[in-house]
């Protein structure tokens, strides 16, 4: 059952986010509001723009053009403000870029004192979050030798050991099996429950629907559509978020496209 709050005030604002590479757009007036309580869908085909819309808000790239406001406040050109933004934000980037000679157990404490926390109350969060993602016998292993799912939920413990406000996840279920990426939806609810602001950004189709109420769908860098996924559904008259990404993505008919593929192999 989706997170069924109503959403509240606007933590973060991202008015007309334009970001150019060598002239040219990857992502051309993007507007939307992160709510404290909602966790808002960024739903979008790879090389649409996502990660660089991600990159734009947690402060880690400059956009070429547009505004973000935290708690109605300008950030972008304002180093204290941008400084306190980041000190609310968690982020789980999709690809765990990771101290990789040091474990889990070690990465967790070096991210939680550069946080500011104090050392007894860290070790007492890392020891649950390791118990409680099943990583405690591994706690003392390289992160070499951990797998991507296992990054993974190193990098969800780190960016949530200082109890952000706005928690932002890109392709968050990369590498996870089933059972751990049940924990982390159920999670995910449960920190919108606990009045976080989450943008949840992905491609697959199928977790967004299951996750978010509110969709936002970019293409080729420009949102297409936007809403719940019931108004969604209602105004273009289709029954799943995936009839719908299909319609406004205008994706290539995936039947037409698997038997090319297939003739293409035969031949």
């Amino acid at each position: 059952m989706k997170h069924s709050q109503s959403p509240s005030m606007a933590i973060v604002e991202a008015i007309g986010l334009r970001k150019t590479f060598a002239g040219i757009p990857a992502v051309e007036g993007v507007s939307f509001e992160i709510r404290s309580g909602e966790i808002l869908g960024y739903l979008g085909p790879n090389g649409s723009g996502k990660s660089t819309t991600v990159n734009m808000i947690t402060g880690l790239m400059k956009p070429t053009a547009g505004s973000l406001l935290f708690h109605g406040q300008e950030v972008l050109g304002h180093e204290s403000r941008l400084k306190e933004y980041q000190r609310c934000v968690g982020y789980v980037p999709e690809e765990p870029h990771l101290y990789q000679q040091l474990s889990g157990a070690e990465y967790l404490f070096l991210i939680g004192r550069l946080r500011g926390l104090r050392e007894a109350k860290l070790r007492e969060k890392i020891t649950e979050g390791l118990r409680q993602f099943a990583l405690w016998d591994d706690r003392y292993s390289p992160m070499t030798s951990y797998s991507k799912g296992m990054r993974q939920k190193v990098l969800l413990l780190a960016a949530l050991l200082h109890n952000p406000e706005i928690i932002i996840l890109d392709e968050p279920f990369s590498g996870l099996d089933i059972n751990t990426a049940l924990l982390m939806r159920s999670f995910i609810r449960q920190l919108a429950e606990a009045d976080r602001a989450v943008f949840f950004s992905s491609h697959v189709i199928e977790v967004v629907e299951k996750v978010c109420e509110s969709v936002i769908v970019l293409c080729k860098g420009r949102v297409v559509g936007s809403g719940t996924v019931e108004s969604l559904r209602t105004l273009l008259n289709r029954a799943s978020l995936e009839e719908i990404f299909t319609d406004l993505v205008e994706l290539r008919d995936s039947e037409l496209a698997a038997t090319n593929l297939l003739e293409l192999i035969r031949s």
